[in-house]
């Protein structure tokens, strides 16, 4: 995405303000000019009220045409900053996560928020004021050379060293506007950091110390501010004494010129109006220049974010979608098929490898868990099914059909995907449940909130549904919330259900409900689970086995606890820390990815 390019395919609504504008400055520039005429009329007794009509005319126009180039000017303003937030909004929903992640989230926020606001500036108001301003000061000039050349070349004199100072101000400001932008979005993104983290903080006694370091940043975006409020200071009086000495010393050359006979009254009077009328044009434009300046540095930055990289979306190649229960396009499943398979993935972070060689398949049905060491990349495998990367070597596929070939949405319809940090948003429980699935029914909400063992909480809220919750689902506990992430993904009624870490936060009680909801859900679709609960491993169908990237071993407890010596230590040392007796036979995987 080219900020400018935006700028250029919707700056008609800019371009005619620009034209109000234009004819505005026009009636300005006759008004000294009628004036004239009006002091040799009444020098040479002609009739004034025609003349008085016609200033007064040019006036009612000239104020007119300002307001409607205002009104003109900010709408468009605000259309593209519109254009632009939206633009860029979608690119950062559709990024993929390894081009997102190259950003900090709070220089994303400071981008999406102040750089858009110095954009508008740069991009509508700026541009209008210059192209106005600097017509106003061409034509101002031309007029002037027309009334008395001489006294032109002097204003000139007096008016191009001050331009000059102007001009050199103007590139200061911008660079100072850059490295103010930049450090900015530091102090944001630091402050973001210690705010998301605020429990942390507190219970590492950490407060003097972010505060420390976060007022460190924003110390360096003050100075950087201040910077271009000196830079920017400096431009409107560089003009002013530029037009201060113009003005007298074309007092006084004019008048003695009026005393040779050389110039009349009435002639130096529209010249200095014209003098006059260029020091507001010529303060105006070396400011607006400045302006453009600061927000060339911002719409570079947006620029920059809208060149982040997007997830292909392989809708050719497809074939016809299916739609589910609750409106979702589906996978064309092949009932032969496993529901996932992997052949032979390789996949890397950069030139770390995580996977390597990876080759399993889960039934259609069913329970299959995956179990390993720290590291050995079981929640890099979701994320390869998700479609969230792209495996470096071979093909990973679902109900039979290679997810790169498929469109995100028929695959990310078809595969539920409850994540470790459940991400919940503010807004109303409804909300929350019926995000992945916004066109469902209630009676299919009702039975999702009573598989995830939630109904009864739901009861004793007094909104019900409808009450509120904060950021990340504050108001609920994190059993909650994570019932409540569960419960949104089996409305969504996938053919495959991801679940990574699922149990971590659930109590016993709440842990053995939900337990039951998955043994039901395994009669109608694959489950995929990472957890450290004992029953969720114990009881899966099929177990894979990961170590460093590789797939060790496949099977069921049983075997695994047979044959496999790193499966039983992970099962001893699971039960040494839980106090757990080894009769029972029951094993758990270090959830980690």
């Amino acid at each position: 995405m080219n900020a400018w390019e935006i700028v250029r395919r919707h700056g008609r609504l800019l371009a005619l303000g620009v034209a109000v504008g234009l004819l505005g400055t026009a009636a300005s520039l006759a008004q000294p000019l009628v004036i004239s005429d009006l002091i040799n009329a009444a020098g040479g007794g002609r009739p004034l009220a025609p003349v008085i009509v016609l200033v007064a005319a040019l006036f009612c126009a000239d104020a007119a045409l300002a307001a409607l180039e205002a009104y003109l000017v900010g709408r468009a303003g605000e259309n593209t900053v519109l254009v632009i937030r939206r633009t860029l909004t979608a690119r950062l929903l559709r990024a993929t996560l390894t081009g997102y992640r190259r950003f900090d989230p709070g220089d994303v926020f400071t981008r999406m928020v102040a750089d858009t606001a110095l954009a508008r500036v740069a991009i509508t108001q700026s541009l209008s004021q210059i192209t106005t301003n600097a017509f106003m000061v061409i034509g101002g000039i031309v007029l002037m050379a027309w009334i008395d050349l001489p006294l032109l070349l002097l204003t000139l004199l007096c008016l191009g060293a001050a331009a000059a100072v102007s001009l050199l101000l103007a590139h200061w400001v911008r660079i100072a506007a850059t490295a103010n932008r930049e450090d900015t979005s530091l102090f944001g993104s630091a402050l973001q950091r210690a705010l998301g983290a605020v429990t942390t903080v507190k219970a590492s006694r950490a407060e003097e110390r972010e505060t420390e370091r976060i007022t460190g940043l924003a110390r360096d975006a003050h100075r950087s501010g201040v910077r271009v409020s000196a830079y920017s200071a400096l431009l409107t009086p560089a003009m002013n004494v530029g037009t201060q000495v113009a003005l007298t010393a074309v007092i006084g050359w004019g008048m003695a010129r009026v005393t040779a006979g050389h110039l009349s009254t009435a002639d130096l009077t529209a010249f200095m109006m014209y003098l006059f009328y260029l020091i507001s044009p010529l303060v105006t434009l070396f400011m607006a220049i400045g302006q453009f300046q600061q927000g060339r540095a911002a719409v570079d930055r947006l620029t920059e974010l809208g060149g982040i990289e997007q997830e292909e979306d392989a809708r050719h190649g497809a074939g016809p979608a299916r739609t589910g229960r609750q409106g979702f396009s589906a996978c064309p499943v092949d009932p032969d098929a496993p529901a996932v398979e992997f052949r032979g993935v390789t996949f890397g972070y950069g030139a770390e490898r995580v996977l390597r060689d990876v080759s399993f398949s889960v039934p259609a049905r069913g329970l299959t868990a995956l179990v390993g060491p720290s590291g050995a990349g079981k929640t890099t495998v979701f994320q390869l099914i998700e479609r969230f990367h792209q495996p470096d070597a071979g093909t990973v596929r679902v109900g039979g059909a290679d997810v790169s070939a498929l469109p995100l949405d028929v695959l990310r319809g078809t595969v539920g995907y409850v994540e470790q940090e459940h991400a919940l948003l503010s807004g109303t429980i409804r909300e929350n449940l019926r995000y992945a699935a916004p066109h469902a029914d209630e009676d299919a909400m009702a039975l999702a909130l009573e598989r995830a063992g939630l109904t009864e909480l739901v009861a004793r809220l007094p909104d019900g549904l409808d009450t509120e919750l904060g950021d990340r689902g504050t108001g609920l506990s994190g059993g909650q919330r994570q019932r409540l992430a569960i419960a949104r993904t089996l409305l969504q009624q996938p053919s495959v259900v991801l679940l990574d870490e699922a149990s971590a936060h659930l109590d016993g009680e709440t842990e053995e409900s939900l337990r039951r909801a998955v043994a039901e859900l395994t009669r109608s679709c694959a489950v995929v689970t990472i957890s450290h609960r004992l029953s969720n491993v114990t009881d899966a169908d099929r177990i894979v086995l990961l170590e460093e990237g590789r797939v060790r071993a496949v099977g069921v407890h049983g075997d695994l606890m047979a044959g496999d010596p790193l499966y039983r230590r992970l099962a001893g040392t699971q039960l040494a820390g839980a106090g757990g007796d080894t009769a029972g036979g029951t094993v758990v995987a270090e959830a980690v990815r």
